[in-house]
């Protein structure tokens, strides 16, 4: 039998941290809790955790610092993280999808939206264990690098070498959002003029191409892109 993933909850508000240790115990996961951001550290660093859900704002250690220190310790490589926060400012959001974060929600939210996003990030991770480095696998979407083609329900999708670098980089990062910055840094590279809007303009090229798959990608207002499995 697989033994449930751990996730370490780090919320400083009781009633929202025991909401979500309720749900996520319901769903069968294992779940440990501290309400501020030095105890947070300590139990990711003891359980290694599968997950973290993160707020942002923290008493005295902040949710941004608890992500840098995860995301650059060697013993927490590929634990993943659900960023949680209540601010309207979209800037700690991409601070915090810079250090690593996977994804982020938004206070106030319902546990069964919260809960799907726990799946849908764990999943990914899961995904990205399994696929092979050379051929990428996601429902009927095939990318295959050794011959730098893609095809969706069998049909050829020809792509530019840029829309290609960026749907295999998507698809291989199911569920976690990239703000354009981000993206121009993995997939343009340092020679190309960094303008972020170049990435809206490939992402609707192969939107175009992918026909009926265009929702494949979804674009998240006012930070970028992630990649949306069908099931």
């Amino acid at each position: 039998m697989a033994t449930s993933p751990k996730i370490v909850i780090v919320e400083d508000e009781p009633d929202i941290r025991e909401a979500i240790e309720y749900s996520l115990k319901h769903e069968g996961y294992r779940v440990w809790s501290a309400a501020d951001g030095m105890r947070g550290l300590e139990l990711i660093r003891e359980y290694t955790p599968d997950m973290i859900l993160l707020d942002l704002m923290l008493p005295g250690m902040d949710g941004l610092e608890v992500c840098r220190r995860v995301q650059s310790d060697p013993m927490l490589k590929g634990v993943c993280v659900i960023m949680v926060t209540a601010k309207s400012d979209e800037t700690d959001v991409l601070v915090g999808l810079g250090f690593g974060a996977d994804d982020y929600v938004t206070k106030p939210f319902r546990n069964g939206e919260l809960i799907a996003r726990v799946k849908a990030v764990l999943r990914r991770g899961k995904l990205r264990d399994e696929v092979s480095s050379n051929l990428v696998r996601i429902d009927d979407l095939i990318i295959d690098s050794l011959r730098h083609e893609v095809t969706l329900a069998g049909a050829l999708v020809v792509l530019t070498a840029t829309e290609f670098r960026l749907l295999r980089f998507l698809a291989l990062n199911p569920g976690r959002v990239y703000s354009r910055d981000l993206l121009l840094n993995h997939i343009i590279g340092d020679h190309a003029v960094v303008v972020d809007r170049n990435i809206d303009v490939h992402v609707r090229a192969i939107r175009r191409k992918l026909g009926a798959g265009r929702d494949l990608i979804e674009t998240i207002r006012g930070v970028g892109y992630r990649f949306q499995m069908k099931s």
